[in-house]
């Protein structure tokens, strides 16, 4: 597959798009925790259908203009137990939030919590793959690739249920 990203200036800051064949595999703050691999992030491009389409749809997202996104993605990576995280990330609905602990009693276990919030952190897709809806203990704002103030801007983007700095 022929890899390629692409670094957008956005509301948030820059990102950076990832795609692969015809499919967005990545989409990475600059100080993203899990950072992508040279391989992962292929040759850098200056005009790509699916990556401006990437970015134009996210600036509709963080304006308000767009609810969701119909863009084709893939996750890859990860293990058995990261891809099932995902795809419960997947299902959290807009304006809503949910726990890591609630994440891990869907997966069978309380006790996975902290297992849950590394899978979280490790999501290539931030932003299209909602792990900035997954909060702490009692909705307290903890950990996400991004900062702390774009999970809250996510957040208040999307009316979701009220979570603390603090």
């Amino acid at each position: 597959m022929h890899n390629r990203h692409a670094v957008v200036s956005t509301r948030l800051g820059d990102l950076t798009l990832v795609a692969s064949g015809n499919v967005l595999i990545g989409v990475y703050f600059p100080h993203h925790w899990v950072k992508p691999t040279p391989a992962t992030l292929g040759e850098p491009t200056t005009y790509d259908p699916l990556l401006t389409e990437a970015a134009r749809q996210l600036d509709q997202y963080f304006a308000g203009e767009r609810d969701t996104f119909d863009l084709p993605v893939e996750l890859r990576g990860g293990d058995a137990f990261q891809q099932k995280v995902w795809a419960l990330l997947d299902e959290i609905p807009r304006g809503e939030t949910t726990t890591y602990g609630e994440l891990a009693e869907r997966l069978g276990d309380k006790q996975l919590a902290q297992l849950v919030g590394k899978a979280v952190g490790s999501n290539p897709l931030s932003i299209i793959v909602p792990c900035h809806r997954v909060v702490g203990k009692n909705g307290k704002l903890t950990g996400y690739a991004g900062g702390l103030q774009r999970k809250q801007f996510l957040l208040d983007l999307e009316e979701a249920a009220p979570a603390r700095l603090f």
